[in-house]
């Protein structure tokens, strides 16, 4: 994949696990007590793997050529982190 898919790829991913930070945000709103504390924990957590994901991106969207390929697989783990972490967390709560 080339640069410029990768980035459009991720940065359509990183709007996608918005709108689902904002579904668990929803479900926490509705939860009792202990289930909303835990939806809280839970988009914490996805709030920094999100960030960390940013970051990577954006930092393959500064990188010279030679370092693009380093970056490049640094960045499609990050984003696979994510994309396991929303995958869990949907199962166990069921949304």
């Amino acid at each position: 994949m080339d640069r410029k898919t990768f980035i459009d790829k991720f940065t359509a991913q990183l709007k996608e696990w918005d709108a689902e930070i904002e579904k668990l945000e929803a479900k926490a709103q509705g939860a009792g007590a202990d289930a909303k504390a835990e939806i809280q924990k839970q988009i914490h957590a996805f709030q920094e793997k999100k960030e960390a994901a940013q970051s990577k991106l954006e930092e393959a969207k500064k990188a010279s050529e030679e370092a693009w390929e380093d970056l490049k697989s640094g960045a499609e783990k990050a984003f696979e982190d994510m994309k396991g972490a929303f995958k869990n967390a949907f199962s166990k709560f069921k949304l």
